[in-house]
């Protein structure tokens, strides 16, 4: 019999933000694991199944249990917030796959944060952005630093991931200061928190405002470009096309249709 586990990217975490494939994978699986956030969101609508989880900072523990139920010949769904292979744990179960050579890992996508938050916020990524996580944890701080220059001095449009928690309510703010050395005050910017869940809430503003905003864990944060603007409550990037009697919109496609 196939050992196998899929690692399951839940979007948001409602079950409409789903994809079809991650609600096969989990209604497929007989054992559900995930940090305990996230089991919480899934346990009503899978009484049935066994439910495995650990807390925040428990990932290793978490992939090991997927792979002892796994070779205990259990099929087997890690559930991730978003998409697993975006700061989720499937490049972790890869590495730690290469132990059990018995054991055939999946990865279903998921709609990550950048996504979900920037269809709330209205079209903030209409053209070229970059993804960084003001977490420490993992990645030095000098590391961070210098992937934000790197970004504002590449006119990206930012989506900042784990903006804040309980040991780094600051991070934010420090972000905002590495951009204000490249960006104008009044750079268009917005954030969404609890993006699909339980009290929603979205914000616009600019970047001198977002530097004093109170964020968290569940906000994901974006910093538009020099072409992002505001208009009634909605961030929107420009994409560049020549709309009729508009001159001042710039953009060469080389050739026709959407890019």
């Amino acid at each position: 019999m196939e050992k196998r586990i899929d690692i399951v990217g839940i979007g948001p975490g409602r079950p409409a933000g789903m994809t079809l494939e991650a609600k096969e994978a989990l209604e497929r699986a007989d054992v559900i694991v995930g940090y305990t956030g996230y089991i919480r969101l899934l346990e009503q609508r899978f009484l049935e199944k066994e439910l495995l989880d650990t807390p925040m900072r428990g990932e290793r523990e978490r992939c090991r249990m997927c792979f002892a139920r796994a070779q205990a010949g259990k099929r087997v769904a890690l559930v991730c917030s978003g998409d697993p292979g975006i700061y989720g744990l499937a490049s972790l179960m890869y590495e730690m796959g290469r132990e059990y050579r018995d054991v055939s890992l999946s990865v279903v996508p998921g709609v990550t944060a950048a996504s979900s938050g920037a269809a709330v916020l209205g079209a903030p990524l209409n053209h070229d952005f970059c993804t960084v996580s003001l977490s420490d944890l993992l990645t030095p701080w000098e590391t961070i630093e210098r992937r934000l220059k790197a970004a504002a001095e590449g006119d990206f449009v930012i989506v900042l991931y784990n903006p804040a928690s309980h040991k780094r309510k600051g991070h934010l703010a420090r972000a905002c200061d590495i951009l204000l050395q490249y960006l104008e005050e009044e750079r268009p910017c917005g954030y969404v928190e609890n993006i699909g869940r339980e009290g929603e809430r979205a914000v616009t503003c600019t970047l001198r405002e977002l530097k004093e905003a109170q964020a968290n864990m569940f906000t994901t944060v974006y910093i538009g470009n020099r072409d992002s603007f505001l208009a009634e409550g909605k961030l929107i990037t420009k994409r560049g096309y020549q709309l009729e009697g508009n001159t001042d919109l710039c953009g060469n496609h080389g050739g026709t249709g959407a890019l």
